[in-house]
């Protein structure tokens, strides 16, 4: 089971994005000066920053949509009705009750 794990190369994906991630980090934190004073990781933050604003980056909206339509997920509406529809149900639950 164990070297059935190390097959899939999982193991070497993760961490290799662990280290990825982190060694950017570190190699800004040692040098702040060096990597600020740069003009492309100004233009290079700028650039992320607009990805970021527009969402396209966030995996948990895909992954959404991915299970919104394996599982045949419908609006609100579909199921609980609008909110016109559920007052007027209450209203009439509870002029039920008083009488």
């Amino acid at each position: 089971v164990v070297q059935a794990l190390f097959n899939t190369g999982l193991l070497g994906a993760l961490l290799l994005t662990i280290v990825g991630s982190i060694a950017w980090q570190l190699v800004a934190s040692a040098f702040p000066r060096a990597i600020l004073a740069n003009p492309l990781t100004y233009v290079l933050l700028r650039i992320c920053l607009l990805f970021e604003s527009t969402g396209i980056c966030s995996g948990a909206w895909v992954l959404a949509e991915i299970h919104k339509r394996l599982a045949g997920f419908q609006r609100d509406e579909v199921y609980i009705g609008t909110a016109e529809e559920r007052s007027k149900k209450f209203l009439a639950s509870k002029s039920l009750h008083i009488t």
